[in-house]
């Protein structure tokens, strides 16, 4: 029971802060511009790759302690989503591609982790992004239906993927 009303307590505080945060798009949705970062292996990777699934674009940083915090839980989300959903992690930083491979491996992060930059261009971002971790949820249809500055959490991100599709019948895949 506990563990219930725990998941209850963190889904409606994802939905809370989304919405104080004006993250909810209301009305019309945000059409998101195409982006292609290489990955720590140099494999490229579009969003438009990933049309027919939810996508998490989640903008985070090693040096970032809530990023640090919420790399568990991108991670439960990410493999329990059974291909309905990916999370690409968008690495804002200056820092060895080796070096960040090996922490990415020590925290077992197996959603793919995309190279920006610390300071990245237009063509790097799917939004603003003013503070560190910053996560876009973009539909199946490919358009921004979320944003969060600040943590998230897998069962969050569940809950609003639920209701999102229960409001929206028929709009997303």
């Amino acid at each position: 029971m506990q563990k219930i009303c725990s998941s209850i307590h963190a889904a409606r505080r994802f939905l809370s802060v989304l919405v104080i945060s004006g993250a909810l798009t209301v009305g019309a949705h945000a059409a998101t511009e195409d982006f292609t970062l290489p990955d720590l292996d140099g494999q490229q990777h579009s969003l438009s790759d990933y049309r027919g699934r939810w996508v998490l674009v989640n903008y985070w940083a090693t040096w970032c302690p809530p990023c640090l915090e919420e790399i568990p839980e991108l991670e439960v989300f990410h493999t329990g989503s059974e291909g309905k959903a990916i999370v690409l992690g968008v690495n804002m930083e200056s820092i060895d591609d080796g070096e960040l491979k090996q922490f990415v491996d020590q925290q077992f992060v197996s959603y793919p982790i995309l190279l920006a930059t610390e300071r990245p261009s237009r063509e790097q971002l799917i939004g603003p992004v003013e503070g560190l971790p910053t996560s876009y949820l973009v539909s199946p249809s490919g358009e921004i239906v979320a944003r969060q500055v600040g943590q998230v959490t897998a069962q969050g991100i569940q809950s609003f993927i639920e209701n999102y599709e229960s409001a929206h019948p028929g709009e997303v895949q």
